[in-house]
C-alpha cells in the first residue's frame, strides 16, 4: 500500500498552498481541490508552480457546493489514488454585508460554498474512512466563527455550524479509527491579504496580542499534527490559532 491520500478543498488559494505543501513534506499522497470559477488553466499553472519548487500535488476539479460536482470530484481522486484518507475542508468564500442590507443570495452563497460543501464532501468520504478503520476529518473554520465580526453574519454563521458538525460526527465516527477536527485560523498573512496595504494590517495587528498576523504555514502545522497517527486520540475539538485575539 503506498502513502495515505490528502485531498484539501480550496488547496490553491493562500492557506490551502501551504496546507497542501505541509501534507505533502509528512508524506501524503496529496490532491489539492479547486474550483475557480472552472478556469483550469488557473489551477494548471498552479500545479506547474508547486512542481518547480518541488512539490508533486495533483489537482482536482470540483464545485464542493453542488453535490453532483462534488461526487464526480472524489470519484476522479479515487480513480487515480484508490482512496482518500484525509479530507480537510478548507473550500470558503466571503460575500461581506451588514445585515440589514444582506441579500439571500449573499447568505446562500456563503452557506453553501463553506458549510454545505462540508456536507457534500465528508459524506462522499466518511464511510471509506469507516470502513478502513482509519481516517481524518478536519474542518478549517475561522476565529470570526467563534467571535462573530460586523458584517459577516453569514460567514459567522456558516463557520461555527462547521464546528458544530465536527462534534457531532465526531462523536459517531469515533469508534471506527476515524477523527474529525476543527481548525479556526484568525487573521492570515496570504497574499490577498498583504494586498490590503501596510497600514491597514498594522491596525489588524494591533488588535492581536501577539502584535501580528499569522502565517500560512502555522495553521498548515497545525493541520499536518491533526492528520498525523500522533493525534489518533485529538477528536471534537477546535484548535483556535489566532495570535490571542480571541480567547475563551
Amino acid at each position: 500500500m503506498g502513502s495515505k491520500v490528502a485531498l484539501v478543498t480550496g488547496g490553491t488559494g493562500g492557506i490551502g498552498t501551504s496546507l497542501c505543501r505541509e501534507l505533502a513534506q509528512q508524506g501524503f499522497t496529496v490532491v489539492a481541490g479547486y474550483n475557480s470559477g472552472g478556469k483550469h488553466e488557473k489551477a494548471q499553472a498552479w500545479q506547474a508552480a508547486q512542481v518547480k519548487d518541488g512539490f508533486n500535488i495533483d489537482v482536482a476539479y470540483g464545485d464542493v457546493s453542488d453535490p453532483d460536482s462534488s461526487e464526480a470530484c472524489v470519484n476522479a481522486i479515487l480513480e487515480r489514488h484508490g482512496s482518500i484518507d484525509v479530507l480537510v475542508n478548507n473550500a470558503g468564500i466571503t460575500r461581506d454585508s451588514t445585515f440589514r442590507k444582506m441579500t439571500l443570495d449573499q447568505w446562500d452563497e456563503v452557506m453553501n460554498a463553506n458549510l454545505r460543501s462540508v456536507f457534500n464532501m465528508t459524506r462522499l468520504c466518511i464511510q471509506p474512512m469507516m470502513d478502513s478503520k482509519w481516517g481524518r476529518v478536519i474542518n478549517i473554520s475561522s476565529v470570526n466563527g467563534q467571535k462573530g465580526q460586523f458584517g459577516q453574519t453569514n460567514y459567522a454563521a456558516a463557520k461555527a455550524g462547521m464546528h458544530g458538525f465536527t462534534k457531532s460526527l465526531a462523536q459517531e465516527v469515533a469508534s471506527k479509527g476515524v477523527t474529525v477536527n476543527t481548525v479556526s485560523p484568525g487573521y492570515v498573512l496570504t497574499a490577498m491579504v498583504a494586498a490590503i496595504g501596510d497600514e491597514v494590517l498594522q491596525k489588524i495587528a494591533s488588535t492581536i496580542p501577539v502584535g501580528r498576523l499569522g502565517q500560512p504555514e502555522e495553521i498548515a502545522n497545525a493541520v499536518a499534527f491533526l492528520a498525523s497517527e500522533r493525534a489518533g486520540f485529538i477528536t471534537g475539538s477546535n484548535l483556535a490559532i489566532n495570535g490571542g485575539q480571541h480567547m475563551f
